[in-house]
């Protein structure tokens, strides 16, 4: 696979994504050991604190993420094994097992909660304690969610990271429009059970007034609903369909490429692992930074800096990745104003 990297010149806030962004990212993919699925996984026998991590799905798919954590936590000047023990927690993409894991960690009495991986981790270590420092990572707004009061001055015993993954949901929708213009209808698959659900459907509903087009809209409660959606959508011929900001469908992105080549349906998702994985295009916000500054908020705390000292940290770099090759085995001609706009062409 070959990759093209441009620069934005779409008006959007993401500098230039690079070719090496991309090998390095695979890198990470294979570069962490697995852990023990969801069962506590032993602490590591450090003298030093323990983080507690509570993680929304299993090791392997949390494997490039897990590495960006590990890299902020050096950044910190700590390092895994060395100076710091991580106990982990595994929901294995099932959300209502969130609260008794975070609930687990507490118990555990760990020094630092990190809760990466969307609202609902970061909403159940919220419920959990109002003590232990908690260290989030979200694409949503935290203050609309409840998550903390404000962004400048957090308060209380949280703080982490958001990105712009779940506002940019419509952005999605127009560029799947671009790349199909004769399309008047496209399918939108989402999640009922994310608390963010309702507002990325509001917004798709809004952009799809302002094109023209209608939608169709699915919701996704288990892995075996994918099948049936994507074989349900191709037989009514939209023009293609829509992933709203999750990362239960962030983290099943082969799958989604498989699928969506299988029944011939042009997708888009939040993350460059679907067009990486043989998706057509994905739009979001970089996770790789995201988790990256959990690590390192994580780690600050764990030196002596409190939550509430700690903004909310913003990450407005957004990243459009299109697969030239998908598209032609989609039979789908992408507009050359489209792929002027992308951060990253694959061919």
């Amino acid at each position: 696979m070959t990759t093209r990297s441009r620069s934005d010149t779409g008006g959007l806030a993401a500098p230039r994504a690079k070719r090496r962004d991309v090998l390095a990212w695979l890198a990470g993919a294979v570069a962490v050991p697995h852990a023990a699925g969801a069962q506590p996984r032993p602490a590591l026998p450090v003298a030093g604190p323990v983080i507690g991590y509570l993680g929304l799905e299993s090791p392997e798919p949390y494997a490039s993420r897990l590495a960006a954590f590990r890299d902020g936590l050096a950044d910190a000047g700590l390092v895994e094994g060395r100076d710091v023990a991580i106990d982990f927690r595994w929901a294995e993409g099932r959300y209502e097992r969130l609260p008794g894991l975070a609930r687990d960690l507490v118990e555990r009495r760990v020094a630092v909660l990190a809760a990466p991986g969307g609202a609902p981790v970061a909403l159940a270590a919220k419920a959990a304690t109002a003590t232990i420092p908690i260290v989030f990572e979200m694409g949503g707004d935290p203050v609309a969610l409840g998550v903390v009061q404000d962004l400048a001055r957090p308060r209380g015993n949280l703080t982490g990271v958001s990105s712009l993954s779940v506002e940019v949901s419509r952005k999605r929708l127009e560029f799947l429009h671009e790349a199909v213009p004769a399309a008047r209808t496209f399918a939108v698959a989402f999640n009922p059970t994310s608390p963010t659900a309702p507002s990325q459907l509001r917004s798709l509903h809004e952009a799809a007034d302002a094109l023209g087009v209608g939608l169709q809209a699915s919701a996704v409660g288990s892995e075996a609903d994918f099948a049936p959606i994507f074989a349900g959508a191709a037989a009514q011929r939209p023009g293609g369909l829509v992933f709203t900001s999750d990362p239960y469908f962030a983290l099943r992105s082969r799958l989604l490429a498989d699928l969506a080549l299988r029944h011939a349906l042009p997708a888009v998702t939040q993350t460059r692992d679907f067009p990486l994985a043989g998706g057509l295009m994905s739009y979001g916000g970089d996770f790789t930074q995201t988790h990256r500054l959990a690590g390192l908020y994580a780690g600050r705390i764990l030196k002596g800096e409190r939550p509430s000292d700690l903004p909310v940290q913003l990450v407005t770099k957004v990243e459009l990745f299109v697969n030239l090759k998908a598209a032609d085995a989609l039979g789908v001609t992408v507009p050359p104003g489209l792929l002027s706009a992308a951060d990253t062409v694959l061919e």
